[in-house]
């Protein structure tokens, strides 16, 4: 069986978006999509510096363009992804990519409530100077009453022995000369903000008033939800969990255990892939995995669709 899932903030790089214009019609979409929430998609795609794409008003719309174009490549109608796919998923700002992948959104819809989510986040950042880093190593329940401790809060339990905690830069400071026991490193994100924790609180009631205007559909392909792994069947429910979700931890730990059950063989990541296939290879061991980083990766992709594409359920199962 297999799964897609889409990366979140900090996957970008400079010019990550630069090969993926060379393919017919991704320029056109881009630009289309640009003017819709105004923001210049190829620019900051191809020309922008890392402190630009950092942004996050910037980044969260940048990354989801990038996950449709590139899973574009592979399914080019819903009709191939529901065939194909057995499940899909998120990570963080990802989970807007993956209701377009599943039709809870459309893309335009998807691109739309991103551009708003990136601001209102935004806004929520600039009011106390946050940020997160990644705990390399150490067992959770060793690493998360040190967390406490410190007044941090494990934003991203990733599995595979990584924990992303969030809080003041000063919280993390602290965190940097007092490391868990058994934790290798601590890494800091290359995002502008504590998410996922109660300094994203103001973004919730803008993200509230934004979906108020949507009408999402039910997944027609199995949507996996950030908050506690389940398995989302009504396009309501999914949207009500993108809200508060940016305010609540991402539980990508509960998203693989969920994979497992299902009966995952292969994970595919929408680009700029390379952050949740480096996890999978940890925690999901016998699953082949495939990050699309550029358009050399996509016939390699369409080989492994072949191979494990296919086996799905209805969206409900």
């Amino acid at each position: 069986m297999l799964v897609l899932v889409a990366p979140g903030q900090g996957a970008q790089t400079p010019g990550f978006l630069t090969p993926w214009l060379d393919l017919p019609g991704v320029e056109d979409r881009l630009r289309e999509w640009s003017a819709a929430i105004d923001l210049d998609l190829v620019h900051y795609g191809t020309k922008a510096d890392a402190d630009e794409i950092r942004d996050t008003a910037v980044a969260q719309p940048l990354l989801v363009a990038s996950a449709l174009v590139s899973a574009g490549q592979l399914f080019p109608a819903a009709e191939d992804f529901s065939r194909l796919v057995g499940a899909a998923a998120g990570h963080s700002v990802g989970e807007l990519a993956a209701a377009a992948f599943t039709g809870v959104l459309s893309e335009r819809a998807a691109l739309e409530l991103v551009r708003r989510r990136g601001l209102a986040m935004a806004e929520a950042a600039a009011v106390t100077e946050t940020g997160m880093s990644a705990l390399l190593g150490g067992e959770q329940d060793v690493v998360l009453p040190h967390l406490e401790k410190l007044g941090l809060t494990p934003a991203n339990v990733n599995g595979a022995g990584q924990i992303v905690a969030a809080g003041t830069m000063e919280q993390l400071a602290a965190l940097a000369e007092d490391k868990p026991e058994g934790t290798r490193r601590v890494v800091p994100l290359k995002v502008a903000g504590a998410f996922h924790t109660e300094h994203m609180a103001p973004a919730v009631a803008a993200l509230e008033a934004a979906v108020a205007e949507l009408a999402p559909a039910d997944p027609h392909t199995r949507y996996v939800s950030n908050k506690d792994g389940a398995v989302v069947a009504s396009g309501t429910d999914v949207v009500r969990r993108l809200v508060g979700q940016v305010a609540n931890p991402v539980r990508w730990d509960l998203c693989m255990e969920t994979f497992q059950e299902l009966g995952v063989t292969a994970l595919i990541e929408a680009a700029p892939g390379g952050t949740l296939t480096g996890i999978a290879k940890r925690a999901l061991p016998g699953v082949k995995t495939l990050a699309l980083k550029t358009p050399d990766d996509v016939e390699a992709a369409r080989t492994l669709i072949a191979e494990h594409g296919g086996a799905v359920a209805t969206a409900a199962e």
